[in-house]
């Protein structure tokens, strides 16, 4: 894999995976790097590039491992804000792809359909090219840069930028979608949000609020979640097993409405998800060890067009 490192002001560890740290007065965080041969996720589900395995403010930490089986190439080994694309319920250029051929996965490379009869975005598959990785870190940010070129007919340059707001416990996640080839990418992307808060269980101290009068598509687990006043309570802990789960709906067609807090009271720790685009999808899922609003967008984007949008964390304590 072709990978650049410009290096700055920031520790990078020599570790067992490529990491580098990012901090401010309110904030450190540690991130795995993307590397095809030594990274810590080598799967094809998600992005590669912003895996947060820790973020602490002063007196929380948000993200962490919530699942017990690691395989670099597992396809949910994975932690923090990260982010996955999709065409559809499938992805860019697998439908006419061959057998044999080649398909993409944005921030992971060009990588190989076999022989099955749909895509199967929990299968990890065979990379036939990783594209480059630039990667630029900084005290308080760090930029990841992913260029894949004719991938089945299509190219593109992917910027994301992770980005400490000055002395302020806030986050920003700053992307551009270049389309650099002869052909449309139509896609959606969506944060799974991998929300490990004070490694408390899931339970009754947990609530996640939205700004609009949210429905779930499915009874969510019966006995364990439901919706009270906008938002999701549980009416026990989670054990290790069920999860509460549903697509919602009750959103509207404005970037408003992309504005979900996680809370538990029982740390005193809340985190605030907004972003700028407006909300195609909305899944949610959590079970014992993790809580995840998944809210997905359209970052559809013609050839010799570009495509930005940003999402910001603002950490936060409840008041007691």
């Amino acid at each position: 894999m072709r990978t650049i490192l410009l290096f700055a002001a920031v520790s990078l560890f020599a570790a067992e995976f490529p990491e580098a740290q990012i901090s401010n007065r309110a904030i450190t965080a540690k991130l795995y790097l993307p590397d095809a041969e030594k990274g810590y996720y080598r799967g094809t589900r998600f992005d590669w590039s912003g895996q947060i395995g820790s973020l602490k403010t002063k007196n929380h930490e948000y993200f962490g491992q919530w699942f017990e089986k690691y395989d670099p190439k597992l396809h949910d080994a994975i932690m923090g804000p990260v982010e996955e694309f999709l065409t559809g319920d499938s992805s860019l250029g697998y439908d006419e792809a061959q057998v044999g051929g080649t398909f993409v996965r944005i921030g992971v490379g060009s990588v190989r359909k076999p022989d099955e009869q749909k895509y199967n975005r929990f299968k990890t598959y065979e990379i036939v090219d990783p594209g480059r990785w630039t990667i630029r870190p900084g005290k308080d940010r760090i930029e990841f840069i992913h260029e894949l070129t004719d991938a089945a007919g299509y190219s593109y340059r992917y910027t994301k930028l992770i980005r400490l707001r000055g002395s302020k416990p806030e986050m920003t996640i700053e992307h551009k979608l270049r389309n650099t080839g002869r052909r449309p990418i139509p896609t959606l992307q969506y944060n799974h949000n991998f929300f490990v808060i004070d490694n408390a269980p899931t339970g009754p101290d947990t609530v996640v609020r939205f700004p609009f009068p949210v429905k779930p598509k499915a009874r969510l687990a019966e006995g364990y979640g439901e919706i009270q006043d906008g938002q999701i309570v549980y009416l026990k802990e989670l054990p290790k097993g069920p999860s509460v789960f549903s697509e919602l709906e009750g959103f509207g067609p404005t970037a408003k409405d992309f504005d979900i807090r996680v809370e538990n009271r029982a740390t005193g720790a809340g985190v605030r998800i907004q972003g700028d685009q407006p909300i195609s999808k909305v899944i949610f899922w959590s079970i014992r060890t993790t809580v995840c609003p998944e809210p997905y967008i359209d970052v559809s984007v013609a050839p010799g067009d570009e495509k930005r949008w940003t999402y910001r964390y603002t950490f936060y304590d409840l008041e007691r």
